[in-house]
């Protein structure tokens, strides 16, 4: 399958595309996608791929075009808290009214990239879950985060399973791994990646990958470069 991908400048989303047939391993990323697709089985050919806690393998054929919502950023874009739509694909027709999908998929079949109007949606994203975010993606401690935003521990997993899918703890682990994933991709050991992405140890860092990838540290290497 040929896949790329480039940043929306402006912006935290990504704008990806896939074409052909092949198995692609998906790990979570804390983020939500808009994908438009050839699938005939798909209305209007609109789907929104929610928020994943643990790795996936998609048997996806043909041509896609995703836009790929930074956390945070889409229950406003869609609508729905984030926790309706955490590891579940739904069509965009359940959550937008029909004439509106219609235009935007026909919008889309001229020009796939028009997924980047999207973004111009998320400047309605709750300010405070694009600061946590940020801070976790930073390394930074759940219970710093939620200091620095004012926030009670309670306060913040509420706010978070709407932003996220998921509580600030899952969504730091999964950021986590990401930034342990970047760093293995330059060849660092194992043991350097567990050090530089802030975790305990290598013991550490390899129950992470079991319990979020479903794999081991020597599986993951195939899916580093």
């Amino acid at each position: 399958m040929a896949y790329a991908e480039r940043s929306v400048p402006g912006s935290d989303a990504v704008l990806w595309s896939a074409s052909g047939a092949a198995s692609t391993w998906v790990l979570p990323d804390g983020c939500l996608d808009v994908l438009w697709t050839q699938d005939p089985t798909v209305p209007y050919g609109l789907l929104v791929a929610g928020p994943d806690r643990r790795a996936w393998t998609s048997g996806a054929t043909g041509t896609m075009v995703g836009l790929r919502l930074a956390p945070g950023t889409g229950p406003a874009v869609l609508g729905v808290p984030a926790y309706a739509l955490t590891g579940r694909r739904v069509p965009l027709v359940e959550l937008w009214p029909a004439a509106r999908v219609r235009r935007f998929a026909e919008l889309l079949h001229r020009d796939p990239e028009r997924l980047t109007a999207l973004i111009e949606l998320t400047r309605g994203a709750d300010p405070i879950a694009l600061r946590v975010a940020g801070l976790l993606a930073a390394g930074s401690p759940v219970g710093l985060a939620a200091a620095e935003v004012g926030l009670s521990a309670r306060q913040l997993h509420r706010r978070s399973l709407a932003a996220y899918g998921y509580g600030p703890k899952t969504l730091g682990r999964i950021l986590r791994l990401q930034r342990a994933l970047r760093i293995a991709g330059s060849g660092a050991s194992w043991a350097l990646v567990a050090a530089e992405s802030g975790y305990a140890d290598q013991a550490h860092l390899a129950r992470d990958v079991r319990d979020l990838a479903g794999t081991t540290l020597g599986g993951l290497v195939p899916h580093l470069s």
